[in-house]
């Protein structure tokens, strides 16, 4: 059930940002970013019936995206899906600009060791796109398949499925919630060390009696998980909260994530709290950490996640 959205706020092309030594990005608002600095695409071309070839550029000392343990952040794999598929279904899937993207599941799967953080050679995203779904004419979503390759090597997997809206149909889909904005103030964070972060406004969890239960903080000034006015809690943002979730069970234990699958089953709102529950940690044969993370929202589950990481020697 899709309940989650990448949206697109305007069809206006916002300015893009300074520019800076990396190749040059693909325009912004292809990827519904407000910003250059924001733009993990360089270019792109279509190699058969529905596949096509994507080129990464990854961000220079981005304030949110920065390395974990020496590797690139798993955030940044995942951004850089969710931006393939939109770019997609613009530029070849002929959306137009304004319409609302909805996502269902996100998945990701990384090899750490061919991920390193300061390898700078070429990477490409190989994009398999399969279930393409039309009304009419119209596109109306699909499902992709992403190999992230660098030195003819696929470095990660990415899987997601996605449909887009017009702005009425999506108006009318939400109804009394169109028009909601963020209720302020957020709670107060847990520490930022403990979810591997320093700053607090990158903190997306705010403590409870429970220690393996949190409340979520949409701190909407972070510009990186809000890049727009959204209606609900943006999908990255939940992602984030995972990841954020697994560090803070984790403890003493340094970990990587390597796998992600992440399924939205409803919107969150933020008329009230949404509780970010995670189960006990579970060791497997190969000494990978399995955990499960899910969402909650007025007794409501919202997101059902399962994330695997390792243990990473300090």
């Amino acid at each position: 059930m899709l309940i989650t959205s990448f949206a697109s706020e305007t069809t206006q092309r916002p300015s893009v940002g300074v520019s800076d030594a990396r190749p040059p990005a693909v325009p912004n608002w292809l990827v519904h970013r407000p910003d250059t600095s924001e733009v993990f695409l360089s270019a792109w071309k279509r190699t058969a019936p529905d596949r096509f070839d994507v080129t990464v550029r990854w961000p220079e000392n981005h304030p949110f995206h920065t390395g974990l343990h020496g590797f690139r952040s798993p955030a940044v794999i995942a951004e850089a899906i969710r931006q393939t598929g939109i770019l997609l279904s613009h530029a070849e899937y002929n959306v137009p600009l304004g319409h609302q993207f909805l996502m269902s599941d996100i998945q990701y799967r990384i090899d750490p060791e061919l991920l390193t953080a300061d390898d700078d050679s070429p990477i490409h995203i190989d994009v398999t796109c399969t279930n393409v779904n039309r009304r009419g004419t119209r596109f109306s979503g699909m499902v992709c398949h992403m190999d992230v390759i660098q030195s003819g090597r696929v470095i990660a997997t990415g899987d997601g499925s996605m449909t887009c809206t017009s702005p009425g149909a999506y108006r009318r889909m939400r109804g009394e919630y169109a028009d909601a904005r963020p209720v302020l103030p957020v709670p107060e964070p847990v520490h930022p060390s403990l979810v591997l972060r320093t700053d607090p406004s990158h903190v997306l969890l705010a403590p409870t009696m429970d220690p393996r239960c949190w409340t979520l903080r949409p701190y909407t000034t972070n510009t990186t998980l809000f890049a727009h006015k959204n209606d609900h809690v943006p999908g990255m943002v939940l992602l984030e909260a995972t990841h954020q979730a697994a560090f803070a069970v984790a403890g003493a234990t340094r970990l990587y994530p390597v796998a992600l699958s992440l399924t939205f089953e409803r919107y969150v709102e933020f008329h009230s709290p949404c509780l970010i529950q995670a189960q006990p940690m579970v060791r497997t044969r190969d000494n990978t950490l399995s955990l499960s993370v899910t969402g909650h929202q007025s007794g409501q589950r919202v997101f059902d996640a399962h994330l695997e990481a390792i243990p990473v020697s300090s």
